[in-house]
């Protein structure tokens, strides 16, 4: 293990590798829980046994294999935002798109990836998009997450007004309003259950935050789930009949349907789904890295981000394989190496804890969506701190980044907010370099990506 690892040259040892290795999987085990909000018979529709278990062994699997190929503590679970994207592209398709196909789209998705990065063009997107977009990307993602577990915790609804016709409905059923008018509002929690829960989850989550405590997402969830049980929220009855041993039943492995994705024309969400993963993963593999001193040789911590690039890439493709949507490094990597984690050994004990997850699925899936509501707000706060490296002076930067954050929530779409963006900044240094002393850098692959986002508007329409 000394030897395989590296242990003593990295300066750690098998016991500070383990603890860093349990320390990032608290802190990051609530996506076992969060996952089926999106993705379960609620969400996009999979079955929740096919989710728990394409979510724990996805995310075990593909960390292991990072901490024997690339001997980094960075852990890779499915990622936020994209599960919500995945489950707003099935949802909003109207039956059109099963999630058969959209996991063959992500499965796609990786192929373009792991082809990227081999051929080092990822390399060259990440050069030419503006690092503002970037960074507008993330926090618009945070926003969308953010509603969707408003909704999910029935803390927001809305007043529709139609024809002279008022009818209140919650938020998470789908409302369109033409020549009405609506109001969003926040939900009577004196009434409602679901509501209350989820308020007393923000503050609870917030609080544990702010003291610091490790794994504050988690342990909140499970603290909740316990409140929801006098509230009539959490059903136990199923324990007394569940299945400790893991369940096999009911799975979605080996159900993508790439023909079907092929067939239906999903090349923009296939582009979606690699655009996304492609600026998240960058960050945090290079910030993961750059935390725990593998950049104190440079030419030797560019090699390991490279083989970390190589895995992220594959781990998508396997997990939709698996049944999940797009697995990616996760940024809460950084507590493992905040506890001392700074080789695989980390990630490899990450990647076995989430297997052995497999034992408590019975618990996790009596967990209400108002237990875990709360926890996508949170993560939408994190998500948001992305903001401050926005230049806001800068008009050039802050428009495109504007309207990147916006769109997003706001017209239900990460596609829409990512289009905006691009085709505002090529637009803006157009007319800047062509009227204006002021001279913008606009690399050339970023107007082949504004006409590709055009193209796809002007035929395909904005549904």
């Amino acid at each position: 293990m000394e030897r395989f690892f590296k242990l003593r040259e990295h300066g750690t040892n098998v016991k500070t590798e383990l603890i860093a290795g349990l320390t990032t999987f608290v802190t990051m085990a609530y996506i076992l829980f969060v996952n089926n909000l999106f993705l379960g018979p609620d969400g996009a529709g999979i079955p929740a046994q096919g989710v728990f278990f394409a979510t724990a062994v996805g995310a075990g699997l593909v960390t292991i294999l990072m901490g024997l190929v690339a001997n980094i503590p960075v852990a890779l679970a499915p990622g936020m935002g994209l599960n919500a994207y995945f489950m707003t592209v099935v949802l909003s398709s109207n039956g059109m798109i099963t999630w058969q196909a959209a996991l063959g789209a992500v499965f796609l998705s990786g192929i373009i990836f792991i082809i990227l990065t081999i051929t080092k063009v990822r390399q060259l997107l990440l050069v030419a998009v503006p690092h503002s977009l970037k960074m507008a990307i993330t926090v618009g993602i945070g926003l969308f997450v953010t509603i969707i577990g408003l909704k999910l915790g029935n803390v927001v609804s809305v007043s529709a007004t139609v024809s002279g016709i008022t009818d209140v409905a919650q938020l998470a059923a789908p409302v369109t309003v033409k020549g009405g008018d609506f109001q969003l509002g926040l939900s009577d929690f004196m009434h409602n259950k679901d509501t209350l829960l989820s308020l007393i989850g923000l503050f609870l989550i917030g609080v544990l935050m702010v003291m610091r405590i490790r794994g504050a997402l988690l342990i909140g969830i499970i603290v909740l789930t316990i409140i929801g049980i006098p509230m009539g929220l959490t059903d136990v009855s199923s324990l007394s009949h569940a299945q400790w041993l893991p369940s096999f039943d009911n799975l979605a492995v080996g159900q993508l349907d790439i023909k079907g994705a092929i067939g239906l024309g999903l090349f923009e969400i296939v582009f979606i789904f690699t655009f996304v993963e492609l600026f998240d993963t960058f960050g945090t593999l290079v910030g993961t890295a750059e935390r725990a001193g593998l950049f104190k040789n440079r030419k030797e911590g560019e090699k390991k981000v490279s083989k970390a690039m190589l895995v992220d890439a594959v781990g998508v493709s396997a997990g939709a394989v698996l049944g999940t949507s797009t697995i990616t490094s996760y940024v809460e990597s950084t507590s493992g190496v905040a506890a001392g984690g700074r080789t695989g050994l980390t990630a490899v004990t990450t990647g076995v804890l989430f297997i052995l997850a497999l034992f408590i699925a019975p618990l996790a899936l009596m967990v209400p969506s108002a237990a875990t509501a709360p926890a996508l707000v949170v993560v939408g706060v994190l998500m948001m701190s992305q903001v401050r490296n926005i230049v806001w002076d800068d008009f050039m930067q802050a428009f495109p980044a504007f309207l990147t954050i916006i769109f997003m929530p706001f017209t239900n779409g990460i596609a829409n907010g990512i289009s905006a963006g691009i085709i505002a900044y090529v637009l803006l240094g157009f007319f800047s370099n062509t009227f204006t002393g002021h001279k913008v850098k606009v690399h050339w692959l970023m107007w082949v990506l504004a006409i590709i986002v055009i193209c796809r508007y002007v035929f395909l329409g904005s549904e």
